[in-house]
């Protein structure tokens, strides 16, 4: 039987011992590289069945031309979101998957974790023990039972930061464009219109997909709307905010606090280290100025279960394609404008 042999592009060290250990279980060839798939990079997949790839690797038309004559034959995203991918250009191409959940939990608990160490200045009180600096002067923060939360988005990740801020006593709304009223009277949610979370929430999360009618959801219009020293998190897409808004924002304090995950141009920064470099991001350098700003890496999915679960799932919708089983996390074309009919063996063509 020929060994299946799959290219991992955009490795990290974890990556290559999650991914090896899982493996004994699959027998795959498996190559790491490094660096991130690229025009320049894509003559490395030559002689492999299988790509997989990650947030930062870009799979645009000219990416997916070259891999088409070569010996690729499906497209492995060890990720949710594939904003990265030209669908239109691999359909009828290639077949691409992705890991549609991994640790919904692993989200959430980033989430509030940057709403606690915001609030409570935890990352600052820390910094100043260590210097042996004990006063409490800027470190005032606010008691988060019985203020108002605002979740756009309750997939699996908003539901539970949903159910965590109960737990913390606060008043939760929501927003989704379709609401689940079921959970909603179950868990204490109410269900509103997007202005009125941005009016009405002391605290705003953001858990929606990055669609092209919601980019850029929380831009200058939205923030004058919101409540003066409003917390927002971003554990989502970059995209959803307008960067520049929010850092006018910051600036005059209509904006108190801000938690933020991702960033719209993280592309070249996000999990490299430039602790020895001129940053270059004129716009992230000025976000890193704020003392109410925290930044975290893209790490909100980095927990030791959610590697496991990436890495299982990701192997086995490699074997499901190449022993012609139905692709249960298959996207394409197709599929992301209409509901897929096209279907042939569990395939969308």
């Amino acid at each position: 039987m020929t060994v299946l042999k799959v290219a991992f592009f955009d490795t990290k060290p974890y990556d290559v011992e999650v991914f090896n250990s899982v493996n004994k279980n699959f027998g795959f060839e498996i190559k790491y590289f490094p660096m991130h798939l690229r025009p320049e990079t894509v003559v490395m997949a030559n002689g492999f069945d299988v790509v997989c790839v990650f947030v930062n690797d870009i799979l645009s038309a000219e990416v997916i031309a070259a891999l088409e004559p070569s010996t690729i034959k499906l497209i492995a995203l060890r990720c949710a979101g594939y904003n990265n991918v030209d669908l239109k250009a691999a359909y009828g191409k290639m077949h691409v998957v992705r890991v549609p959940a991994y640790s919904p939990h692993a989200i959430a608990e980033h989430t509030v974790g940057l709403m606690l160490s915001l609030n409570r200045k935890l990352h600052k009180a820390y910094a100043r023990t260590r210097d042996s600096n004990f006063s409490l002067n800027g470190l005032l923060g606010f008691d988060m039972y019985g203020k108002t939360a605002g979740i756009i988005g309750t997939g699996q990740i908003g539901k539970i930061v949903a159910g965590i801020l109960n737990g913390f006593g606060l008043n939760v709304l929501a927003y989704d464009k379709y609401p689940d009223q079921v959970f909603a009277s179950a868990n204490k949610i109410t269900y509103t219109d997007i202005d009125t979370v941005f009016t009405s929430s002391d605290i705003i999360t953001l858990h929606c997909p990055l669609t092209p009618e919601n980019k850029h959801i929380v831009n200058a219009a939205a923030i004058a709307k919101m409540k003066r020293g409003v917390m927002i998190i971003n554990t989502g897409r970059g995209e959803l905010i307008d960067t520049k808004a929010l850092i006018a924002g910051l600036k005059t304090g209509a904006i108190g606090y801000a938690g933020l995950d991702v960033y719209e141009e993280e592309t070249d920064y996000f999990f490299e280290d430039f602790s020895n470099s001129v940053m270059a991001d004129d716009v992230l350098a000025r976000l890193l100025t704020f003392p109410n700003v925290m930044v975290t890496s893209h790490q909100a999915f980095f927990t030791s279960d959610a590697l496991t679960n990436i890495a299982n799932t990701t192997l086995n919708n490699i074997k499901a394609y190449f022993e012609n089983a139905e692709l249960k996390n298959e996207i394409c074309y197709k599929c992301d404008i209409v509901p897929c009919r096209k279907k042939k063996d569990g395939k969308c063509f």
